[in-house]
């Protein structure tokens, strides 16, 4: 191990840990509804503001759906929300996880923390995995003991890392330029009956269009299209061909069994503001906890509390949050739109 890499993780584990409690947020289901089954959320992105997305879409699981949610979020030395930060405090909540949902982004999170992702997958637990996070971890040249997970790794038996080996892709480029181009999503119509689709219609996203390499075991149910144009009636742009953009696989856990995955190249902050958008990873987390018999295509999708998402961008990220500020239903996320970047001020 590198003398200097080994300083760079030591002071880092002792710099956040006396911020380790800071997380994490916990919805529990009305016991009228509880389906008895617990989800983890895990958001730590740069740019898509996925701080923003998951504890909405776990607050509509929650009180419209009755699964128990547990948020954790990246957080900095203050114990305050900080996209893209790798610590992850409170990641044990994966141990009693029936699905791990991710929004990260570059992550090189410490050992300590990783391990409980690590043991989560060994057991081929189910996952769902929005935007960013089929390069959800970087570790370069840093030394750690899942450097495998990196979204370029070159292990043998892991190649590509987390992206490819559990969500089916790793990183390979943007199809569409943000905040220009909008995305206009339609179904695959052979997959117009698949559970996941149950009421699903007008999908339109505000995320650029992210570029797709569909593998043998891919089960495609969504093709995406580049728009010219950030409406959804823009035309669609002429050179860029529709592309997939949500799909489902299987991947394996060290012990062989086999948990199921639904990967969606989109899930921006203000993508949730589409209901059928909405109601696809709704839909789809249902299904990877294989209970897609409990789908119905009129189930409620509505927001709970406020959602008012912050427009995405590299550092545009709301200052000041503490995740204890969305404890409860009735916090507005995000609790404030200080985007104010410092390092440009």
């Amino acid at each position: 191990m590198r003398p200097s890499n080994l300083l760079t993780l030591t002071a880092f584990a002792l710099l956040f840990s006396f911020a380790g409690n800071a997380n994490p947020v916990v919805y529990k289901a009305n016991k009228a509804l509880a389906k008895d089954k617990h989800i983890v959320f895990i958001a730590s992105d740069h740019e898509y503001r996925g701080e923003e997305t998951l504890p909405a879409l776990a607050r509509i699981l929650t009180r419209r759906h009755g699964f128990d949610c547990t948020v954790l979020f990246g957080l900095d030395e203050n114990g305050e929300i900080k996209a893209g930060e790798s610590n992850i405090p409170g990641l044990e909540a994966l141990e009693t996880a029936d699905a791990m949902v991710m929004f990260t982004r570059f992550q090189v999170l410490p050992d300590e923390q990783m391990k409980h992702i690590d043991a989560y997958l060994n057991r081929g637990g189910p996952v769902m995995g929005l935007r960013t996070s089929t390069h959800g971890f970087k570790y370069g040249d840093t030394v750690s003991a899942y450097s495998k997970y990196d979204f370029r790794s070159k292990d043998e038996g892991y190649e590509s890392g987390f992206g490819h080996q559990v969500l089916g892709q790793t990183w390979v480029g943007h199809y569409g330029k943000n905040h220009v181009q909008s995305t206009r999503i339609t179904i695959v119509p052979e997959k117009a009956e698949h559970p996941i689709l149950r009421g699903v219609r007008d999908i339109h996203v505000q995320a650029g269009g992210y570029n797709a390499e569909p593998q043998n075991d891919w089960d495609i149910l969504t093709m995406a299209q580049p728009l010219n144009g950030m409406e959804a009636d823009a035309e669609p742009d002429a050179t860029k061909p529709p592309m997939a953009s949500e799909w489902t696989r299987e991947y394996a856990g060290a012990n062989g069994e086999k948990g199921r995955v639904f990967t969606s190249l989109y899930g921006a902050s203000e993508d949730l503001l589409n209901p059928g958008y909405r109601r696809m990873v709704v839909n789809a987390t249902y299904w990877i906890l294989d209970m897609e018999s409990e789908i119905k295509a009129d189930a409620p999708i509505n927001f709970v509390g406020k959602y008012e998402p912050n427009t995405f961008s590299g550092k545009g990220y709301a200052r000041g949050i503490k995740p204890e500020q969305y404890n409860g239903f009735k916090s507005p996320i995000p609790a404030n739109h200080n985007t104010d970047d410092p390092e440009k001020k």
